[in-house]
């Protein structure tokens, strides 16, 4: 069935589109009330946050634009220290789009939010003229435990800055489709909750954490800096990046630095604990390949040590990321 503008009326056609597309994928008991409003049971202290996706093209090599919409939205939540437990979607359909299509970005959402262990309970449909794309918006709450306190505040001189794994995978897998060229780079997309958790039920002295997405490490690096007054110092030859990207990288002009990831994140932990943070890392499918990248130091801005033992400073991504990859 191809969508057409009667499918954002709210009558029939929205409702068999409902029945036959979400909430088949999507069924769970706080759903299937159907009410306006999902009514949640949450105590004590929850991270609450929002996120669109535009991604072109809407399928590629590791996911498409539903899982990184559940990824994405789950991921921000545990960059706080937040448990994520429930999401709403909102989809903005163009008309031409076909419901087979509609359908597999739907399921693989269902597949992804019970891989992060979070429950889809409530949503949104919104179709409007254009050339068959769509459009995802989504918001997630999760539950912070008593005891945890992330925030960049807490960060000081000394702390250890691990990244959990390669940098590049998801931008190049995006470039790579949209200019048609051939490689074996699959986006990075995953929820990190297996990752993030692990360090936080083993009393690893997490300080703060950001999940490396647009704009890159180079940016994130730097918007920590601003938010906790303090600097980073960072090697280049501990910052991993994939062979095939990286030949991506050098035929294209692009730096790893500034490229996006789905499946990424910064963690600052108290140099104490980064031998055991590492190890417990290593231990986790998704940052089996972390590594402790530098230090942070008490002036403020970013400064990369190069291979040949130079200073390069690092600043924030100025323009336009090409591609948009989320």
């Amino acid at each position: 069935m191809i969508i057409n503008m009667s499918h954002g009326s709210g009558g029939k056609e929205t409702n068999d589109l409902i029945k036959s597309v979400f909430a088949k994928h999507f069924k769970n008991e706080v759903l299937e009330k159907m009410e306006d409003a999902a009514v949640l049971d949450i105590r004590g202290k929850v991270a609450f946050t929002t996120d669109s996706f535009v991604v072109t093209p809407l399928f590629f090599k590791g996911g498409d634009i539903g899982r990184l919409a559940v990824c994405g939205t789950a991921n921000d939540l545990l960059m706080q220290g937040a448990v994520p437990r429930y999401l709403t979607v909102g989809f903005i359909i163009e008309e031409g789009m076909d419901t087979e299509t509609l359908s597999k970005i739907a399921e693989s959402m269902a597949a992804t939010a019970k891989e992060a262990n979070v429950l889809i309970v409530a949503g949104d449909t919104k179709v409007i003229e254009g050339k068959g794309g769509v459009y995802i918006n989504t918001s997630g709450i999760g539950i912070i435990e008593e005891g945890i306190n992330i925030s960049a505040s807490n960060c000081c001189e000394g702390d250890a800055i691990i990244l959990s794994g390669t940098l590049g995978n998801h931008h190049g897998c995006i470039l790579s489709s949209r200019m048609g060229i051939k490689n074996n780079i699959s986006s990075d997309a995953q929820p990190l909750n297996s990752a993030v958790l692990a360090l936080l039920n083993n009393g690893i002295r997490v300080k703060a954490m950001r999940d490396i997405t647009r704009g890159g490490l180079g940016t994130i690096l730097n918007e920590l800096a601003e938010s906790s007054g303090c600097g980073a110092d960072i090697y280049e030859n501990e910052i991993p990046v994939n062979m095939e990207v990286k030949g991506l990288c050098d035929i294209l002009g692009l730096d790893p630095i500034y490229m996006g990831n789905e499946g990424k994140f910064l963690a600052i932990v108290d140099k104490i604990d980064e031998d055991k943070a590492i190890n417990i890392l290593h231990n986790v499918e998704a940052s089996k390949d972390a590594v402790v990248i530098g230090y942070m130091r008490q002036e403020q801005g970013v400064t990369m040590i190069t291979r040949l033992g130079g200073k390069r400073v690092i600043d924030i991504l100025y323009g336009e990321g090409l591609p948009r990859i989320c």
